[in-house]
């Protein structure tokens, strides 16, 4: 499956502090590397599916901060061709004022065009401080913004479709924070067999360690509101296209650390469906 690649907004890079040129994700050069038989066993074990044991826990309550943390909203907009740079224009003129304005406990984490996959599609990421109040209350303020119901009007013309998700954060991700660019961007998601987010959330909590080099691990999501049993994995990686194209970074290398194969390749069991993009 080809990977989509996001390219971050001028606008967001105005509000997170990122001044490079626009980028998107893709799979860096896979570097040829020697293994031990103990790496080579791990890795040929995870390709095997295994029995999972449902919980029955509450996913949101064990997997995520306090109930007083961050609400994350993502937003999924599928642009008409011919409509995405007068899209791209309305939205940086006016998302960024409500991620300024303190009277709204909102800010914006970033916003991203698709290159490869789906084309022609805008996905946001916000964050609401404090919870499902803060989205309520900023909800409430909107229906009386004049400037934001006129951006919605014009908006709706200019799109083919849209939905959305309201998400919390795996306990173990630290929350987005503004980087340096320029940046290429990769969300991935994958839809759980049900029952199964309790296990997932473990195999992460253990892998996500070998994914911290410069930085790459943004954030870590799962949906509660929307779409259910859905994780989204938000990474980045610093430089430019090309840089990435020689890059040692890969999946095959990252196989090739001890507990990674077993760590993340048990989550196949979990699985219905993988997208990038």
């Amino acid at each position: 499956m080809a990977p989509r690649l996001c390219s971050i907004s001028a606008a967001a890079r105005r509000v997170l502090g990122n001044p490079g040129p626009r980028a998107g994700d893709v799979a860096a050069a896979a570097a040829t590397r020697f293994y031990s038989k103990d790496n080579e066993s791990s890795w040929f074990r995870s390709l095997f599916v295994h029995k999972v044991d449902p919980r029955k826990d509450a996913h949101s309550t064990l997997l995520s901060k306090k109930e007083t943390s961050n609400l994350y909203k993502i937003q999924f907009h599928n642009v008409k061709p011919e409509c995405l740079d007068a899209y791209n224009s309305l939205t940086e003129a006016v998302l960024p004022k409500l991620h300024l304005d303190e009277d709204y406990p909102c800010s914006l984490v970033g916003n991203w065009n698709t290159w490869y996959g789906e084309q022609d599609q805008a996905v946001h990421l916000w964050r609401f401080s404090g919870g499902y109040p803060a989205l309520m209350d900023c909800m409430n303020k909107l229906k009386s913004n004049k400037e934001y119901l006129e951006f919605r009007k014009e908006r709706s013309c200019m799109l083919l479709s849209r939905r959305n998700q309201l998400l919390l954060e795996f306990s173990f991700w630290n929350e987005p924070q503004p980087r340096a660019g320029p940046n290429i961007y990769e969300l991935r998601t994958y839809k759980l067999k049900p029952g199964t987010m309790i296990e997932w959330g473990n195999n992460w909590a253990r892998a996500i360690k070998y994914r911290q080099e410069n930085q790459e691990a943004v954030g870590g999501f799962f949906s509660q509101i929307g779409e259910l049993y859905v994780v989204h994995h938000l990474w980045g990686r610093s430089g430019s296209f090309q840089e990435l194209l020689l890059s040692p970074f890969s999946t095959v290398s990252l196989f090739m650390q001890t507990g990674w194969g077993s760590a993340s390749g048990s989550g196949s069991a979990l699985l219905r469906y993988p997208h990038s993009h």
